[in-house]
């Protein structure tokens, strides 16, 4: 580009050259009879200092030319230089040394944004290595823990050479109940891991339908068990998505506010529509829940209070909200979990709106 450029002005110099000669040929004077020799030797001394002009003129170029190529290695190594040292930084970051940041310092060009982008890669891929490691380890000791119980229960039926036939029937009982509780704990975990994963096909679905349905399910059961109050505000909320995975949706939601209420308690589930799209709500009574709280309930196996150990009643498995979210994100919807004034917590998903989710699709 430099030579070509280089090129253009000397081409300019002497098409200018040029043309100051055909001028001073035409508009000098001189007197008849020695016009011609003059003006033949200005011609001539003209065409000389032209020769020489462009001689000068190549011989300048070739020599900035090798002197811009220097310049350009130089300017261009200084200016690469943060990309060469993001690049061998880069190369020492493995799984394992995900907390290395770039870090680059300097003025705000387009080079320490790239950092501080990929610096910001690196902080989402730590949170989430960090995340799927606390997952299996407690998926693993949840279901470490059954089998345990199983086994246990095995050894002592047979280390009792006279066990009746009644106690004998009382070991089956109980590991056939731990066997359910593992296949609840195996579902949720496969629920888990199919929402994540994106949606195979769309609906329309009535949010209140589903809730009224799943409520008139758990109403004779749960609710009567534990004197709790239903409160319903069911008006029409379509939304897009898969019928199986909202079904859990709402019943996750309506199992964790029955689950974890007060005796006498109260569940409030309502939906609505709004120009944002469908609204789920679920409110319940319960123990008091700090303000930051509510969002870490979200986690897979986080439980109030931070206990890891499951109640063995169906609701402490830690996985219910977690598969709501991971559901609700899917379907490109947000949930929020916020702490209830008296006790109790307020979930609340938005789905997108309907025919912008149509659109899309």
């Amino acid at each position: 580009m430099f030579l070509l450029l280089g090129t253009a002005v000397i081409l300019v110099i002497f098409l200018l050259a040029r043309g100051s000669a055909g001028v001073g040929e035409t508009s000098v004077a001189v007197p008849s009879g020695v016009g011609r020799p003059v003006i033949h030797a200005a011609i001539t001394q003209h065409s000389a200092d032209t020769a020489r002009l462009l001689a000068v003129s190549w011989v300048t170029l070739a020599l900035t030319a090798v002197a811009s190529a220097f310049l350009g290695w130089f300017a261009a190594g200084r200016v690469l230089r943060p990309l060469r040292e993001m690049t061998a930084t880069a190369r020492t970051i493995s799984a394992g040394s995900l907390h290395q940041r770039l870090a680059l310092t300097g003025p705000d060009d387009e080079f320490k944004q790239l950092g501080d982008t990929v610096d910001d890669l690196l902080e989402r891929l730590e949170t989430s290595f960090a995340a799927q490691r606390r997952f299996v380890a407690n998926a693993a000791h949840e279901l470490r823990t059954p089998l345990t119980l199983e086994r246990t229960l095995l050894q002592v039926a047979l280390a009792d050479p006279h066990a009746s036939a009644a106690a004998l029937r009382a070991t089956c009982e109980e590991l056939l109940a731990a066997g359910r509780s593992q296949e609840r704990l195996l579902e949720s975990l496969l629920t888990l891991a199919t929402s994540e994963r994106g949606l195979e096909r769309r609906e329309a679905i009535d949010l209140a339908d589903v809730a009224r349905r799943l409520l008139a399910r758990a109403t004779p059961q749960e609710l009567g068990a534990r004197r709790l109050e239903l409160r319903e505000e069911l008006g029409p909320a379509t939304v897009l998505g898969d019928p199986a995975l909202v079904d859990r949706l709402v019943a996750n939601l309506i199992d964790n506010a029955v689950g974890y209420n007060l005796e006498e308690g109260f569940v409030a589930v309502s939906t609505s529509s709004d120009p944002a799209g469908g609204v789920l709500s679920v409110t319940n009574s319960g123990r008091s829940i700090g303000v930051g709280e509510g969002e870490r309930l979200f986690e897979p196996f986080r439980r109030l209070g931070g206990d890891r150990t499951s109640t063995g009643d169906g609701y402490g498995y830690g996985l219910g909200l977690s598969i709501v979210r991971a559901i609700a994100t899917a379907h490109g919807a947000t949930v929020t979990a916020l702490p209830r004034d008296g006790g109790g917590l307020v979930v609340t998903v938005r789905f997108p709106v309907f025919e912008a989710v149509r659109s899309a699709v």
